[in-house]
């Protein structure tokens, strides 16, 4: 059986006060939940590199969260590009 074509990916950057407030492990829990695959990092410029992996609603649903983000956070913008999926297996927090 193949995987079901429903499945995308999104490449997100999300820039703000987005690092040192929980934002990397908010995303992770919350992709969890919406039982998407992929990673989230920090970058050296302060913006939040993150790929969402899944069902299309559910990677859509991340790239919506990632707007409002961890409490604390206050997100000034999020850029998302489609891509084919890449086949990420699990959520990890990247260093």
């Amino acid at each position: 059986m193949t995987e079901s074509t429903d499945r995308t990916r999104a490449h997100v950057f999300v820039s703000g006060t987005v690092q040192g407030v929980f934002y990397r492990a908010t995303t992770r829990d919350t992709a969890g939940e919406h039982g998407v695959d992929g990673w989230v990092k920090n970058l050296e410029d302060g913006r939040v590199e993150a790929v969402f992996e899944g069902p299309t609603e559910a990677v859509e649903s991340m790239v919506e969260w990632c707007h409002e983000g961890s409490p604390a956070a206050d997100v000034a913008d999020v850029e998302a590009e489609y891509e084919d999926p890449q086949g990420e297996d699990g959520f990890e927090i990247r260093y």
